[in-house]
């Protein structure tokens, strides 16, 4: 099996890349749009861990940046009728500690946006993720202690900011910023330093 491959970049669409391969191989890799945006100029060269599978008519390539990348789309296609096309559309629009969020909350409407995914889907799809999340990336330092201890106060802090109208786009790299820098913060204490900061940019 293909685990990795290095090469040079050939060509690249909303689909995936070509890579030529320093053996005059050239490998068609399907890949998310997370990682097809981090691609260098054509020619290039390009590093991608590799998931293979092999299908009765082709056999498939995905490629990930980093490790971390290609566990959770293991993770994803480990789940019961979730396959590779789902867990890819998945990954193009969501990190490792975004999802990990989604599947602690619950959160089945912001799963929903992803195409080809209804509600419905979206429950069954969390439902089994919430027994898998701990093979996730952790949010932060703090967030492994799970959603009953340090996750539960950053997804507390998250949700009063989205309640005080703030994006969770906007809040949640300012809320890991601070957990970061003061990772003994209660949700409110987490709070108020993110308005500090965000009064602090707009003065």
């Amino acid at each position: 099996m293909i685990g990795y491959l290095k090469g040079e970049l050939l060509s690249a669409d909303e689909r995936g890349l070509l890579l030529l391969t320093p053996g005059g191989v050239g490998y068609e890799v399907a890949a998310p749009t997370s990682v097809l945006a981090k691609l260098p100029a054509k020619g290039g060269e390009v590093r991608l861990f590799v998931h293979t599978q092999v299908g009765e008519k082709a056999i498939d390539l995905f490629g990930f940046l980093d490790a971390d990348d290609l566990d959770l789309f293991r993770t994803l296609i480990s789940i019961d009728k979730l396959g590779p096309k789902k867990a890819m559309a998945i990954l193009s629009m969501f990190d490792a500690a975004h999802l990990r969020e989604i599947a602690y909350r619950e959160d089945v409407t912001t799963l929903s946006t992803v195409p080809g995914i209804g509600p419905k889907s979206a429950k069954q799809i969390l439902w089994n993720l919430k027994d898998k999340v701990d093979k996730l990336a952790p949010v932060t330092t703090r967030a492994a202690a799970g959603p009953q201890g340090p996750q539960g106060e950053y997804l507390d802090a998250l949700a009063g900011l989205k309640g005080l109208g703030y994006s969770e786009d906007e809040a949640r790299p300012l809320l890991l910023d601070v957990l970061d820098e003061e990772p003994d913060l209660d949700a409110a204490g987490a709070i108020r330093a993110v308005l500090k900061k965000i009064n602090a940019a707009r003065s």
